[in-house]
């Protein structure tokens, strides 16, 4: 009692010290998943393009760092105040630990030092701005090349950044074909910049205008830094891409350049234009599958000699099938997601349309979600029968999309018109007993123009409501109502249909309970049986023991007597019985010689 007061305020203590933590580790916790985090590595993404592009532009083009040196220094700062701080983020990313989120701060900054990333956010950090001191910025000419920027070269180490940013966004993007191909202009794009600046620090060093090949920088024109980047840019563009003609190289270090120039751009390009050529025709996949499709479908109209009006008929429907949805098939599409996912998703788009089935009203949600799966999208061409009066009812369909009209038999007069969200068939798929139309459809429907209805299967809808016995009996009763209020229930039959059902269950419960009592007795006598024979193996393992013992103690007894002839060792021996069978065959043999011996005497 007392122990437990004086323990209980300090464990009270400690636990919110504890709790006090853990809520300041998971402040400083990341979680890469939110849309927050996303934005983030945009900003670094910015930041690393810059040094991707303005570090190696400006250590060689001198006039770039003269014009705006105070705004340069600001951008670079800037660049590395967001790298500082995104390698705090980096540091304190969760990771996903046997499928849950890591939140904890240390063991995240743990996780972070055994990875690689924190030696590439540590090299690309390192202040080599310091060179500075000793090589100021402003000695950069066209005296002297490379410019002290180049010094920064290590910021490019933060690449990996730019593209986990490029990842998520490719992931994330309704039009991932189109950003792949962006993506890629803009790697042409900065692989032509870097040539370019290559192009014109080798002509530093040859020397300027000391031939045809090189950059000249003599004239007005020629020193600008506009003509210097534009014409460095073109020749960088023309070399990479080996569709002009360059100036001719005249010497070795020239041809050297040239060659490898022409090397990377056999390579780089072809990977890149291969590249470009299959993201351009997956994004035409879809229209090249469907076209493919409506081609098949023409040559087998054409093979069987199909009526020029029905042929126009098919082509309007693929046309229309295109118009909607680009002939999108859905099952094959989600086939990859696991069902869980494909129920949301068909929660979330059919759910609406099939709560407006008055069958289906207050049902429990566990069963609309498995009917939701069962749903089924038909498109239907103008002056298409949906269905025909007299046809035996197999499913029910609800109006997504498009005008219907209930017409006579002689397809002229029209008695209702069913727009989006109408429902009709419902009763038919509940196959109720004493319905007087004999589940059979009571009325001709008729597309009017195209029209898209989601259709349930009878076939469908029993599999399901073999799993909510409840819910069928509720869409019996509401079907029985429907039907009363058209006149179409014959109670007699129904009732007599009700009785047959509820004696059969009452059947099926006595033959239930009749199989749960033989069950139970033929546990007690599997238990009695074994227990009868655990006690028989008691009851010899004991005979068996006083045997052996009995034998010992015979033996020790007539140690000292002649030896007998050693019996069998056997509990149940049948020597014994054969040798006293013999003793009595031998015993009447002698009695017969005697009395013969006698009748002799005499």
């Amino acid at each position: 009692g007392p122990a437990a007061t004086t323990i209980a305020p300090a464990d009270e203590g400690l636990s919110s010290e504890i709790r006090g933590s853990s809520r300041l580790c998971n402040r400083l916790s990341v979680n890469p998943t939110l849309q927050s985090h996303y934005r983030w590595l945009g900003i670094v993404s910015l930041a690393v393009l810059y040094n991707i592009i303005f570090v190696v532009g400006r250590s060689v083009f001198w006039e770039i760092n003269h014009r705006a040196p105070t705004f340069w220094y600001f951008l670079d700062y800037l660049c590395d105040s967001i790298y500082l701080i995104d390698t705090l983020v980096h540091m304190h990313e969760g990771y996903l630990d046997q499928g849950l989120l890591v939140r904890d701060a240390y063991k995240l900054r743990r996780h972070y030092f055994h990875t690689k990333g924190w030696s590439i956010d540590v090299l690309s950090m390192l202040p080599t701005d310091l060179a500075y001191i000793w090589w100021s910025p402003s000695s950069c000419s066209a005296r002297g090349l490379p410019c002290p920027v180049i010094v920064r070269l290590n910021r490019l180490l933060r690449a990996p950044r730019l593209w986990e940013w490029f990842d998520r966004t490719e992931t994330a993007t309704g039009y991932p074909n189109a950003f792949r191909i962006c993506k890629v202009v803009l790697a042409i794009l900065v692989l032509i910049h870097w040539n370019a600046c290559m192009y014109f620090a080798i002509s530093y060093y040859l020397g300027f205008g000391s031939d045809n090949w090189v950059y000249n920088l003599n004239g007005p024109r020629n020193s600008t830094l506009q003509r210097q980047y534009i014409y460095s840019f073109y020749w960088s563009t023309l070399t990479l891409t080996t569709i002009g003609e360059t100036p001719t190289p005249e010497n070795d270090a020239e041809y050297l350049f040239v060659v490898a120039d022409f090397l990377a751009g056999v390579l780089i390009f072809a990977t890149i234009v291969g590249n470009i050529g299959s993201m351009i025709s997956n994004m035409n996949v879809a229209r090249v599958e469907f076209q493919n499709r409506m081609d098949g479908v023409k040559q087998y109209m054409a093979f069987r000699k199909v009526g020029h009006e029905l042929e126009a008929r098919v082509i309007r429907w693929f046309a229309y099938t295109w118009s909607q949805s680009g002939a999108l098939d859905e099952e094959r599409v989600l086939a990859a997601l696991p069902d869980k996912l494909k129920a949301e998703i068909a929660i979330q788009v059919h759910m609406d349309t099939l709560k407006q089935v008055r069958i289906f009203h207050d049902c429990e949600p566990g069963l609309l979600e498995a009917l939701v799966l069962k749903l089924k999208l038909q498109v239907f061409s103008p002056g298409d029968y949906i269905c025909r009066k007299g046809d035996v009812g197999k499913e029910m369909y609800i109006v997504k999309r498009g005008k219907l009209s209930v017409v006579a038999d002689d397809g002229v007069t029209v008695f209702a018109t069913l727009g989006a969200g109408s429902v009709f068939g419902e009763v038919s798929v509940l196959e109720i007993a004493g319905n007087r139309t004999g589940n059979r459809r009571t009325a001709n429907v008729r597309s009017l123009g195209y029209s898209d209805l989601f259709c349930l299967a009878k076939r469908d809808l029993w599999e399901t409501l073999s799993d909510y016995p409840e819910a069928r009996a509720t869409l019996t009763e509401r079907g029985c109502q429907l039907l009363r209020k058209d006149g179409l229930l014959d109670e007699s039959v129904f009732a007599d249909s009700q009785r047959a059902h509820d004696s059969i269950e009452s059947g099926i419960e006595k033959l239930e309970m009749s199989v749960e009592n033989l069950n139970v007795r033929l546990a007690r006598l599997l238990a009695e049986y074994t227990a009868s024979q655990a006690k028989l193996k008691q009851r010899l393992a004991k005979l068996e023991a006083n045997y052996q013992l009995t034998n010992n103690s015979n033996a020790c007894l007539g140690a000292n007597e002649p030896q007998a002839r050693p019996r069998s060792g056997r509990l149940y021996s049948l020597q014994p019985k054969k040798r006293t069978r013999q003793k009595r065959l031998t015993a009447t043999t002698k009695s017969d010689d005697d009395s013969n011996s006698k009748q002799n005497t005499l």
